[in-house]
């Protein structure tokens, strides 16, 4: 069995994403400090919460979690998660963690904010995390944000919204979803699935 950290960064929300984990086979930890991350295979980032409260929670971890990308440990950041993963965010004044680059910005005013509800996947490149996962299949999203990386090779399928929105992203070891797998049935189950798989490794 894969042994994975849930990070609490004190969003609250965090049940869903344990059981889900947990029903496809791993042993889940809630942990609001990376210096304990010793023993895991992986590291989940929540998707619910504001980002400057959510990066202040991550500010006294940055360190090891800069240490923790460069050991190639496999991250999965969900929704919120995700934009941490970039340089900032029109969301917040602080700095994002930067070990992507690009920026986070607001959905367009045109648009019902924030998007609510399922939306389906449009796949452009091959991806260890949507192995499995069939073209136009239906995700969960709430968001009210949307990340724009300066390397578009990282963006491994879109949503439309109107707009494009970057739903997956991978870069090495560090994925990363818009939309919540963990809300999103059995094709967020594939994903789980996929990404426990790297966390075996």
């Amino acid at each position: 069995m894969v042994k994975v950290a849930v990070f609490d960064y004190g969003a609250g929300n965090i049940f869903s994403l344990k059981t889900s984990l947990e029903k496809n086979g791993a042993e889940v930890d809630i942990i609001t400090k990376l210096d304990k991350i010793k023993g895991y295979s992986g590291l989940l980032l929540p998707g619910v919460g504001n980002f400057d409260p959510a990066i202040k929670s991550l500010s006294s971890s940055k360190v090891e979690f800069e240490d923790l990308v460069k050991s190639q440990i496999p991250v999965l950041g969900i929704c919120l998660g995700m934009e941490m993963f970039f340089e900032k965010s029109e969301e917040g004044d602080l700095d994002g963690l930067g070990v992507l680059e690009g920026e986070v910005i607001l959905l367009p005013n045109k648009f019902k904010i924030p998007h609510m509800g399922w939306n389906d996947l449009q796949i452009k490149k091959p991806s260890i995390l949507l192995e499995g996962v069939k073209e136009g299949s239906w995700v969960y999203f709430v968001h009210s944000y949307r990340v724009k990386p300066k390397n578009d090779e990282i963006v491994k399928a879109d949503s439309d919204y109107g707009i494009n929105v970057p739903a997956a992203i991978e870069n090495g070891t560090l994925f990363g979803t818009q939309f919540h797998p963990e809300k999103s049935g059995k094709v967020g189950s594939i994903m789980m699935k996929n990404f426990l798989r790297v966390c075996k490794r």
